[in-house]
């Protein structure tokens, strides 16, 4: 949903919970930014007579599971990406920090097609992590939330 229609309290109510509980991954994806957290299972010489298959952290299926139950989640984010010309990460990473709260929907988009199309493009998830998308959508929407919501500050 555009979110450019609605009022920085309405955008607060809507996402202020969700922001929260993804928050708590705000450690573990700073830790883990720019490291691989995905691994190809090949032991015992298997890729040679089966398909090989990504073995993803622990945690990192914990944030996509828990991110996949939040209101962030927009199975149109394909229309993000082309509304606003991102092509890239560095387009994603850019447009991530000139985002304001009315344009939550545009965070939404990102983590949409990380989160989502890490359900069909295994390198996705991993993508997400090792380049920062992740940690930088959930601290810029922290960081939004903290700005405009006077019960956050102090």
């Amino acid at each position: 949903m555009d979110t450019e229609q609605m009022t920085a309290e309405q955008v607060i109510a809507k996402y202020k919970t969700d922001i929260d509980k993804l928050a708590a991954y705000l450690t573990w994806l700073t830790e883990k930014s720019g490291r691989k957290t995905a691994d190809i299972y090949g032991q015992d010489g298997i890729a040679t007579h089966s398909l090989a298959f990504p073995v993803y952290d622990a945690m990192l299926l914990r944030f996509v599971q828990d991110a996949k139950q939040t209101c962030f989640m927009d199975p149109n984010y394909r229309y993000v990406y082309s509304r606003y010309r991102m092509k890239d990460s560095t387009d994603e990473l850019t447009m991530i920090q000139r985002v304001t709260i009315t344009q939550m929907h545009i965070l939404g988009g990102i983590l949409s097609k990380y989160v989502l199309g890490g359900q069909t493009k295994a390198r996705l998830w991993s993508q997400g992590v090792s380049e920062g998308i992740f940690l930088n959508v959930v601290k810029k929407a922290g960081e939004l939330i903290e700005f405009w919501d006077p019960q956050a500050k102090g």
